[in-house]
């Protein structure tokens, strides 16, 4: 059974940061791309950074660029988001993805709220 689950969301006052989590299971998570997305309320989801199955390369959208960073660790089986200098237009779910080729798996999500 294939699972993402992602952790550490909550309040954060801005210029703050988290960490998040996404625990993977279920599928071989070395082969994998993964990136975070985020939705915000009444906004589309949209992707936030990326990184490839060995982790050797990232990318980021200009709105995170420089404040955000994303890692993983295949033998934990674990891929992560440290948000830094955090904003309140930063606050959604961020939802955790894992693609390879067509097949594509997401989590349920962790709420994000940036705000004093």
């Amino acid at each position: 059974q294939v699972q993402l689950v992602e952790s550490g969301g909550g309040l954060v006052q801005p210029g703050g940061s988290l960490r998040l989590s996404c625990a993977a299971s279920g599928f071989t998570f070395s082969m994998y791309a993964m990136s975070w997305y985020r939705q915000a309320p009444g906004k589309e989801r949209e992707l936030v950074a990326g990184i490839t199955s060995a982790g050797d390369i990232t990318d980021y959208a200009d709105s995170v660029k420089g404040r955000f960073t994303i890692s993983r660790d295949n033998a934990k089986n674990m891929v992560y988001l440290q948000m830094n200098s955090l904003k309140p237009e930063d606050t959604a779910v961020y939802y955790c993805q894992a693609r390879l080729r067509i097949i594509i798996y997401w989590g349920k999500g962790t709420l994000v709220t940036v705000s004093s």
